[in-house]
């Protein structure tokens, strides 16, 4: 079966994530001592919704003595200078205008409706979706399972391409074609071999 849609990871995908860099600036650790004394469920809940900004950074570290260190201010701004399209993607999503419906399929927190503005995701994609916006993340069954009932197309004409393995393996799990992401190119070799990119690029 043709493909039909291509679902595409955010961070770490066709994005640079600024994340450690801002973890550093907002909280004057390194990432390692900073990940040692955080709660491990803020981050996830608020990818999901389930608490908004200001709790996040309330509940940031589990030890309660180091609340009100994390400099929300300082995280922004490092995050915003931080983003930029990973080599090759924007080329990649680009090519892939009018051949197939494309998607973001991420695991982010409400910051994803600001970087859709500042890189107009209207233009370069056919939907978003996210984990803050979907109530659920990757690799959750129910995830996948969302976007295949909202797009309303088969499984198995869908490719999900995500820099994470676990998150590959759950798509996988439901019927999906996957790409585990490592570069640009690689892409789009396998976008050739799957016939939604010519034998060679038109157009560059």
């Amino acid at each position: 079966m043709r493909l039909q849609a291509v679902f595409l990871d955010l961070m770490g995908t066709v994005l640079y994530d600024p994340y450690i860099e801002a973890l550093e600036a907002a909280t004057g650790m390194s990432v390692a001592d900073a990940h040692a004394v955080k709660d491990p469920d803020s981050w996830p809940q608020f990818e999901c919704g389930a608490i908004d900004e200001a709790e996040f950074v309330r509940r940031f570290f589990s030890d309660r003595t180091l609340e009100g260190q994390f400099d929300v201010e300082a995280f922004h701004r490092v995050r915003r200078e931080g983003y930029r399209f990973l080599p090759g993607m924007a080329e990649v999503v680009e090519q892939l205008r009018g051949r197939v419906a494309r998607y973001v399929a991420s695991n982010y927190p409400v910051w994803i409706d600001e970087m859709a503005e500042v890189f107009d995701f209207a233009r370069h994609f056919d939907g978003v979706y996210a984990s803050c916006h979907l109530g659920v993340r990757k690799p959750d069954r129910r995830f996948y399972e969302a976007l295949l009932d909202d797009v309303g197309a088969p499984a198995s004409a869908c490719l999900f391409v995500d820099d994470r393995r676990a998150n590959c393996d759950a798509a996988a799990a439901v019927g999906m074609h996957v790409h585990l992401f490592r570069d640009a190119e690689a892409l789009r070799t396998d976008l050739r071999r799957y016939g939604v990119l010519p034998p060679t690029d038109e157009g560059g």
